[in-house]
Order: structure tokens, then C-alpha cells, then sequence
């Protein structure tokens, strides 16, 4: 018998604020640019890609392509989204 595998979908998971926040923290530790913008996509969608949109300005469709896996968002809906979404960057010193 095959066993049905689906795919996993880290939305359903962000229920809080803390755990968009960990996911984050996450994905800014890699250091690489696709990772938190599709890190940041999925946490819009797991709090609503509609709300966002509408909090920032950009169309959901548009929000959906630029914090997709191929998406290349600018720093300025990035903050956007962040702020919508609760969080914030910052900066320290690399040792």
C-alpha cells in the first residue's frame, strides 16, 4: 500500500506572535535574502495575505510574487510587512 504524503505548510504553525517572531529570528540568521523573504511571505499568509495587503498598500498578488521563493521584494515592502506583522530589525555587531 502507498502511503499519501502531503505537503507540510509552516503557516499552519505561526498561531502566535512569538512563534512569527522565532520564525523570523530563523530565517534572518541565515543570512541568505530568498530565505526571509519567503520566510516572510509565510508569515503574512499565516496571518492573513489579505490583511497585509491591505495594511501596506501592494495588492495581495503583488505581496504573494515578491515574498515568494523567486520573489525579490524591495526594503521598503519588506519594513512594510514586518511592521504589519509585528516585528522589527535591527542590527549588532558581527563578531
Amino acid at each position: 500500500m502507498a502511503e499519501k504524503l502531503t505537503a507540510l505548510d509552516p503557516a499552519r504553525h505561526l498561531n502566535s506572535e512569538q512563534a512569527i517572531a522565532c520564525f523570523m529570528e530563523d530565517a534572518f540568521e541565515s543570512n541568505d535574502p530568498a530565505c526571509v523573504a519567503q520566510a516572510l511571505g509565510v508569515a503574512a499568509r499565516a496571518r492573513g495575505m489579505t490583511e497585509i495587503a491591505r495594511q501596506t498598500g501592494p495588492s495581495r498578488e503583488q505581496l504573494c510574487r515578491s515574498f515568494s521563493k523567486e520573489g525579490n521584494p524591495t526594503l521598503r515592502s519588506t519594513l512594510a510587512v514586518m511592521q504589519a506583522l509585528g516585528i522589527r530589525m535591527s542590527a549588532k555587531r558581527a563578531i
